[in-house]
């Protein structure tokens, strides 16, 4: 998947696309492999890097929302359940089961929880990971060691998915392009054209990376900007009014000191009655989240001091000892693109969280809202829509049953390496054949410059950020370690890019100064 191919595509002026959609996130990167998929031009344009906001910076979970069940939104939920059945069935190298265990403090719970998530697991019948159970305290323990024991009365195990979410990504991009599709990273959309009738007939788009801009003819214009798209929806109609708004998610990172367990920890009602979630993730554990509506969308949003404290209380509730700002190896904020309100209110709880088609007088397809566990059936809809709309040749969905580049079954998760799947094979043979290749980044973490040298010629990575960010992932496991490997992958992409020593030391100054806002010490 080399982008100058994929920019070369758009050379021809006169060409006529099918389908170009806006946003290379989980929900665009969808759309984009669910269109080629059916036989359609498509050409997915993203302004930064794929999956560079909100879908890198998930919980890691593939769930049918216990938090929604209990709302009594059922069927939501049954939607997600068999979303999350078919996302492991498609890469089973990116999402596995993980097996939970809520902790409870009163017999009520213990009742109250055995039947909702025994509801969970019927509501999943054939798309199911595992039935849920109540255990003990004496096995709540063994299961959790660093368990608060004081009041313990039980607990109820459960399961749901975990995965790597911007990995997921880039395969989604890798599947498109063999499908025949076109996806390109740093191109930013700066208008949409429109024909003699006012209707939407393409785009204009700027290649960052050289300043060319590109004129794209196309039958449909899908907008999946994530927590942007009423930016895309104004370059249409410059009378639309502010339809989405971004709801903040923090997660902190913790040493598995404060886990020892494969099994995860989920708190079904917090002091502000939410969830929180502590999850292993590649040897270390994720915690969160929050949701505080934010005023404007932000790229490289940063987390607010009042987060991680009510994470950092909250987890105490449920780890001992209790962790602090000095454990914190890594914090990432997102934004989440949430619907219009229901109702009038800011909190984020009453904001819309399934996923909404949209299309505008002038035609354009706009898809909000959704989470990662439903991004296939949020394309489905959305190219089944667009389809419609622009009178595109009606082809059946195939993607339900569809193998994700990488598709691998049973991987060996001993080794990091597991996430690439099939491609596991070919980052070992470079190591072979160059065995310098198979230096560290860090000497705490099993990443290697063969994996660096891999993300620039196969996986479209053009900046240090893309590589440790969203391709390895330790930005988010490790920080400070992501900070001191910088040079060291500046140098190897400067190699195969044909960059010089100026490019490398402003690719080290400007991925330390983003990585900064990944590093949260208290005043």
């Amino acid at each position: 998947m080399e982008r100058a191919s994929q920019i070369g595509k758009f050379s021809d002026r006169d060409k006529i696309w099918d389908m170009v959609v806006v946003g290379g996130g989980a929900t665009g990167l969808g759309v984009a492999v669910d269109a080629a998929t059916r036989g359609l031009s498509v050409a997915c344009l993203e302004k930064s890097d794929f999956a560079k906001c909100t879908s890198s910076r998930s919980t890691k979970l593939v769930h049918g929302g216990v938090r929604y069940l209990q709302k009594g939104d059922v069927l939501l939920v049954l939607e997600a359940l068999r979303e999350r059945g078919r996302m492991k069935a498609n890469a089973p190298h990116l999402v596995k089961d993980q097996a939970f265990v809520i902790s409870n403090y009163s017999h009520w719970d213990n009742v109250l929880y055995f039947c909702g998530l025994a509801f969970y697991d019927l509501l999943s019948f054939g798309f199911g990971y595992g039935r849920s159970k109540f255990i003990s305290a004496k096995k709540v323990r063994k299961y959790l060691p660093t368990s608060v024991e004081k009041g313990l009365k039980g607990g109820v195990v459960y399961h749901d998915g975990q995965f790597d979410d911007s990995r997921m990504a880039i395969n989604l991009a890798q599947t498109c392009f063999e499908n025949g599709g076109t996806v390109v990273n740093e191109a930013t959309v700066t208008g949409i054209l429109h024909n003699e009738a006012g209707k939407v007939a393409g785009v204009k788009f700027v290649d960052n990376t050289t300043g060319e801009e590109y004129t794209v003819k196309a039958r449909s214009v899908v907008n999946a900007a994530g927590c942007f798209v009423d930016d895309i929806m104004h370059m249409d109609s410059p009378e639309h009014r502010k339809m989405v708004t971004p709801s903040q998610g923090v997660h902190i990172v913790l040493d598995m000191k404060f886990l020892q367990s494969d099994y995860a920890i989920m708190v079904p009602k917090t002091s502000d009655g939410r969830v929180l979630f502590a999850v292993p993730w590649h040897d270390k554990v994720v915690v969160g989240t929050t949701d505080i509506v934010r005023p404007t969308p932000e790229e490289e949003p940063r987390p607010l001091k009042e987060e991680i404290d009510f994470i950092l209380s909250t987890a105490g509730l449920y780890m001992t000892p209790a962790p602090t700002y000095r454990d914190i190896l890594s914090v990432f904020a997102g934004q989440r693109p949430l619907a219009a309100p229901k109702k009038e209110g800011k909190s984020t709880k009453e904001l819309s969280r399934s996923h909404k088609v949209i299309v505008s007088d002038n035609g354009l397809v706009t898809i909000t809202g959704g989470k990662w566990t439903s991004y296939r059936l949020m394309a489905e809809d959305t190219v089944d829509r667009a389809i419609a709309e622009a009178g595109l040749p009606r082809r059946k969905c195939v993607t339900r049953k569809l193998r994700i580049h990488g598709y691998r079954p049973d991987p060996d998760l001993s080794n990091h390496l597991y996430v690439y799947g099939s491609d596991e094979e070919r980052i070992r043979a470079l190591i072979a054949s160059d065995p310098a290749l198979g230096e560290r980044l860090s000497p705490k973490f099993g990443y290697t410059l063969a994996e660096v040298v891999w993300a620039v010629r196969e996986e479209m990575a053009l900046t240090v950020e893309d590589v440790l960010a969203r391709r390895v992932r330790l930005l988010f496991v490790d920080a400070r370690e992501a900070m001191a490997a910088a040079p060291k992958v500046a140098e190897t992409m400067a190699r195969e890019l044909g960059r010089d020593q100026a490019w490398i030391d402003a690719q080290v100054e400007s991925f330390t100064k983003m990585a900064k806002n990944y590093i949260f010490e208290e005043n």
